[in-house]
């Protein structure tokens, strides 16, 4: 600490760099205009060098002086979001958890409970993860995706398989009859999950010429193409491994075993350098995640 400068005085710089205006920065930080300049003369000082370009009424950042507030807002953001979370914990050790939505709606809340019994010492919060989008680690401790196995991170930790199956529901098959053989599909309304490429695909694995593409339902998300088979409006395309509970419960039947998309999985993804005060709870979560997905 001896060798940094006075903390008020990098926190006047940096809000007079990120808004361009002495003034401004002053009302952000609730002091006079004439404070935030003397603060910013006495670091100037501190470093032997301008950081401001003082050029009538403008006062940009000098090159040093972009650099140095780009590296405080970043260093302003980790004490943020750490003191944030300190104030909102309840002396429990406190995890943040980001699943795609499917993940988090479908398997992991009716799982979640069974974790909160067993180690009742740590706090969950959970978020979502958008699909296709980097994860920021600055405030997430474990997080679990989706997407090309082969693409997956070096450090990530398959979860579940992404191989998908034609499922729908009991209400659905009375209104269309017995579905024998694949040809059948053929008279179902289909349901498509953000693409209609997987349905082509199946149809190809399968042996048969594909279908009109264009037909059916088109949901953007997993979650709205789960509730549309749920509600019996037709046949989709989904993984297996995450609607285990839905078919062990005939919520939802299996009605043909020909799999596509084998390449795609569920994965666990942890930051690359992992805040060690939280190392043994990442650890538990993730060991409890891969012993429900086994069982």
């Amino acid at each position: 600490m001896a060798r940094l400068p006075p903390l008020n005085a990098l926190k006047c710089f940096e809000a007079a760099a990120r808004y361009g205006s002495f003034s401004r920065a002053a009302d952000e930080l609730h002091v006079t205009q004439s404070a935030v300049s003397h603060q910013i003369r006495q670091l100037e000082e501190w470093f032997g060098l301008l950081l401001f370009d003082r050029q009538g009424r403008q006062t940009l950042p000098t090159p040093e002086g972009s650099e140095l507030a780009r590296s405080l807002a970043e260093a302003f953001g980790i004490m943020g979001t750490a003191c944030q979370r300190l104030a909102k914990s309840d002396g429990k050790a406190s995890l943040t958890i980001a699943a795609i939505p499917s993940i988090a709606t479908i398997w992991l809340i009716p799982r979640l409970p069974s974790f909160l019994r067993q180690y009742p010492h740590i706090n969950v919060r959970l978020m979502h993860a958008v699909y296709g989008q980097p994860i920021d680690f600055d405030d997430v401790d474990l997080a679990i995706t989706y997407g090309n196995w082969e693409e997956a991170p070096a450090h990530a930790t398959k979860f579940m398989e992404g191989v998908s199956v034609p499922v729908c529901n009991a209400l659905y098959l009375e209104q269309v009859g017995l579905l024998r053989e694949p040809a059948d599909l053929i008279k179902c309304c289909l349901l498509h999950d953000l693409d209609r490429k997987p349905w082509l695909k199946w149809f190809k694995a399968a042996g048969l010429k594909p279908i009109d593409q264009q037909q059916g339902p088109l949901f953007e998300g997993f979650n709205l193409l789960h509730s549309a088979m749920l509600a019996g409006q037709g046949v989709g395309l989904a993984p297996s491994a995450i609607l285990a509970d839905d078919l062990k419960n005939n919520r939802l039947i299996k009605l043909f075993d020909i799999e596509v998309l084998h390449e795609k999985a569920y994965y666990i993804t942890e930051p690359v350098t992992p805040r060690l005060s939280r190392a043994s709870e990442v650890a538990t979560f993730k060991d409890w995640l891969l012993r429900e997905v086994a069982t």
